[in-house]
C-alpha cells in the first residue's frame, strides 16, 4: 500500500533497464525527492508564466537541478515532471475545482482482492476502503472535481475537447505520464501531476501526502495566465458535431440522418440521399482533427494570436464561417483517404468501428470516398465570395498538388504490395512517405497560411518541414502498428498481414542475414498470428524499432531546423508545438 513521507523510501526497478528506462529512475529516498521538488518550485517561480515550456526548455531545467544537486541524470524523467507541474501550479489554482479533473491510477489497487469493475472509461471504483483509491477519489469529489480511475484514456482529451474540465491533476508512473500527459501540457492545458515510484500494474506506491496536497490546489483566480492552444483544438474538434456541421455543411439532400433512421440503416433513406448521409455520418465517427485544427491555429498564429490567448474563446468563436468551412475541407479530404485506404488494405476497423466497406459493401464505400473528395473542393470553392477569387484557386490549386501526389505515394505503396519481390530499401520506404503523409500537412499548413494573406515566401520551409512531419509521422504510425494499444485498429502488425510497404520492413531486410532474409520476404505470404509473432522476433533482434525511433528523432529534428527560421513568432511557437506533439512518443 502507498506509503507517507519516509526517509529512505526505495523503488522496484526493472531487472534490466532500456535506453529510455536509463531516464525514468525514480529518486530513491525522500530527501532526494523532496530537494528536486523545492528546486523546481524556486526555478519556476521567476519564469515567465506568459508561454508554455516546451519539451527541450523543461528537459534543460530539468537538468541543471540535477546538475546542480549533484544526482545522476537516471532522474530526469522525474525532475522534469516536477518542473512541469511547479511551473503549471499557478494556472491550476485559478481553476475552479469543479473545471478540474483528478486522473488516478487503477494499479494502485490489488486486483486480487478488488471488487470493481472497468468500463468504458476506467474502474468503477466501489469505495471499498482496500486500496487508496477509495480516501483520494472521495477527497477529489468532496471538492468538486470530476474523478477517472483510469491511464491513458482518450476520454480525458474528449473531456478537454468537449470543454467539460479545463486542468488536469494526475497520478501516474512516469510512462504514462510521458505518453497521456505530455501532450496536455504541450498544448497548454494546466496539469500537475505526482509519479508512482515504478512501473507496475498492481499495488504500487507514491508519496500519498504530496497527491492529498495536490489535490487540495486552492482556487484563486490568477493576474497571469499562459497562452493555450485549447480554444483552437475545441473549435476544430466542434465543429465535427452534429449541430455544428449542420451548420457549416447543410445536407443538400436533406431528409433523415443515419442516426435518425432508427436502426434501418440505409433502407430507411431516400437512395439519392444515402452517399451524403453516410459521408456525413463518417465525418462525425471519431478522429483527432489534426488537420482543420493547424489551418485554423496558423491562421491565428499569422493574424495575431489571438486565440492562444486567456480570453482566446470568444475570439475563437468569432473566426469567419469561410475559414472554418476551409478548416473543415482539409478533414474532408482526409476522410475521403481514410475510406479509399480501409478498402485498398482491407482494414476492418476504424474509430473502433468495421470500416464503412466492412458495412456497406466495397463499391458503397468508393462512392462514398469518391463524393467526400468533391465535397471538400466544393466546400472550398464556395467560399469565393467571402475570400476573393485569387485566395481560394489557389487554395484549391495547392489541395489538387497534394491530392495527386498522395496518390502517387498510395500507388507506389499498392505497386509494391503487389509485386513478387518484397525487396525495398529504407530510402524507397521514406519516399513513399513523403509522399502519402507529407502533402495533407502540407495543404493544411499552406491553407492557414493563404487565408491569412500571400503565403510565396512560405512554400518551400512549409514543403520541408511538412515532409519531414510526415515521414516521421508514418513511421511512428508503423510502430503503432506493433503496440496494444491502438485506438483505431483491434489487431497488432496489419501491415504485415496486408503486405504494406513501411520502413521497419526494410530496415529488417537491411539487417539480417541472407537465410532471414529469404524468410522475412517469404512471410506476407502466409499471414497468420504466428506469422506476426515471427516478424516481431526477426525485428526486435535486428533492433528495427530501436532504428526505427532513431529516424523519427532525425526527422523530428530536421523540422525544428526548419522552424527555428520562421517568422513571426506566434506561427514559429505553433510549428514546434505541432512537431513536439504530433511526434510526441
Amino acid at each position: 500500500m502507498a506509503t507517507a513521507p519516509r526517509d529512505q523510501q526505495q523503488t522496484t526497478q526493472p531487472p534490466a533497464e532500456s535506453e529510455t528506462d536509463r531516464i525514468k529512475r525514480v529518486p530513491e529516498s525522500r530527501t532526494a525527492r523532496e530537494d528536486i521538488r523545492a528546486r523546481a518550485a524556486a526555478l519556476t517561480a521567476d519564469l515567465d508564466k506568459s508561454q508554455p515550456l516546451d519539451h527541450g526548455e523543461i528537459e534543460a531545467h530539468a537538468r541543471a537541478i540535477l546538475d546542480d544537486l549533484g544526482q545522476p541524470h537516471g532522474y530526469l524523467g522525474w525532475t522534469m515532471v516536477a518542473v512541469a507541474a511547479a511551473f503549471w501550479r499557478h494556472q491550476v489554482i485559478s481553476v475552479p475545482c469543479d473545471r478540474r479533473l483528478l486522473l488516478l491510477p487503477h494499479c494502485l489497487r490489488n486486483p486480487d482482492i478488488c471488487p470493481a469493475e472497468f468500463d468504458e472509461v476506467g474502474l468503477r471504483c466501489q469505495d471499498c476502503g482496500a486500496c487508496p483509491l477509495s480516501e483520494l477519489r472521495s477527497l477529489g469529489l468532496a471538492k468538486g472535481y470530476r474523478v477517472l480511475i483510469a491511464e491513458g484514456s482518450p476520454i480525458v482529451m474528449q473531456l478537454i475537447l468537449n470543454a467539460e474540465v479545463d486542468a488536469i491533476l494526475g497520478v501516474a508512473c512516469l510512462n504514462v505520464l510521458e505518453k497521456s500527459l505530455e501532450k496536455i501540457l504541450l498544448a497548454g492545458i494546466p496539469c500537475m501531476a505526482v509519479p508512482l515510484f515504478a512501473s507496475r500494474c498492481r499495488e504500487s506506491e507514491t508519496d500519498e501526502d504530496w497527491v492529498r496536497e495536490m489535490i487540495n490546489t486552492p482556487y484563486h483566480p490568477a493576474p497571469v495566465k499562459t497562452r493555450t492552444y485549447v480554444h483552437l483544438l475545441r473549435c476544430a474538434a466542434r465543429m465535427f458535431e452534429r449541430d455544428e456541421l449542420e451548420r457549416l455543411l447543410p445536407r443538400a439532400r436533406g431528409g433523415p440522418s443515419l442516426a435518425e433512421a432508427d436502426g434501418r440503416g440505409l433502407a430507411a433513406l431516400d437512395p439519392v440521399a444515402s452517399t451524403e448521409a453516410v459521408a456525413h455520418d463518417f465525418l462525425l465517427a471519431g478522429g483527432k482533427h489534426a488537420r482543420p485544427f493547424i489551418t485554423l491555429a496558423v491562421y491565428d498564429a499569422m493574424t495575431g494570436g489571438c486565440g492562444t490567448r486567456a480570453d482566446g474563446a470568444e475570439l475563437v468563436d468569432r473566426l469567419p464561417d469561410a475559414v472554418r468551412r476551409v478548416a473543415l475541407a482539409m478533414e474532408i479530404f482526409h476522410k475521403a483517404s481514410l475510406v479509399h485506404d480501409d478498402i485498398e488494405d482491407d482494414d476492418p476497423f476504424r474509430y473502433g468501428h468495421p470500416t464503412l466497406h466492412r458495412k456497406y459493401g466495397t463499391s458503397t464505400a468508393i462512392n462514398v470516398g469518391d463524393y467526400l473528395i468533391g465535397l471538400g473542393y466544393r466546400v472550398v470553392a464556395a467560399q469565393r465570395e467571402s475570400l476573393g477569387a485569387d485566395v481560394v484557386a489557389d487554395i484549391l490549386a495547392r489541395l489538387a498538388e497534394a491530392h495527386t501526389r498522395l496518390c502517387e505515394g498510395q500507388g507506389a505503396e499498392l505497386v509494391w504490395r503487389d509485386a513478387h519481390n518484397k525487396r525495398l530499401t529504407p530510402l524507397e520506404a521514406l519516399k513513399i512517405y513523403a509522399l502519402k503523409t507529407a502533402p495533407a500537412f502540407e495543404a493544411a499548413l499552406y491553407a492557414g497560411l493563404r487565408l491569412a494573406g500571400r503565403a510565396e515566401a512560405y512554400r518551400d520551409p512549409i514543403a520541408r518541414y511538412a515532409r519531414h512531419l510526415g515521414v516521421a509521422f508514418q513511421i511512428l504510425n508503423d510502430l503503432d502498428d506493433w503496440q496494444n494499444h491502438q485506438p483505431n485498429k483491434r489487431m497488432t502488425g496489419t501491415d504485415i498481414l496486408g503486405g504494406r510497404p513501411t520502413v521497419l520492413w526494410a530496415l529488417g531486410l537491411e539487417a539480417i542475414d541472407a537465410q532471414e532474409h529469404r524468410e522475412l520476404e517469404s512471410l506476407p505470404e502466409r499471414p497468420s498470428t504466428a506469422t506476426v509473432e515471427r516478424v516481431r522476433e526477426i525485428y526486435q533482434q535486428a533492433g528495427v524499432y530501436r532504428k526505427a525511433n532513431q529516424l523519427v528523432d532525425k526527422h523530428h529534428q530536421r523540422a525544428c531546423e526548419v522552424v527555428d527560421q520562421i517568422e513571426p513568432a506566434e506561427l514559429r511557437h505553433l510549428l514546434q508545438y505541432l512537431a513536439d506533439s504530433i511526434l510526441k512518443r
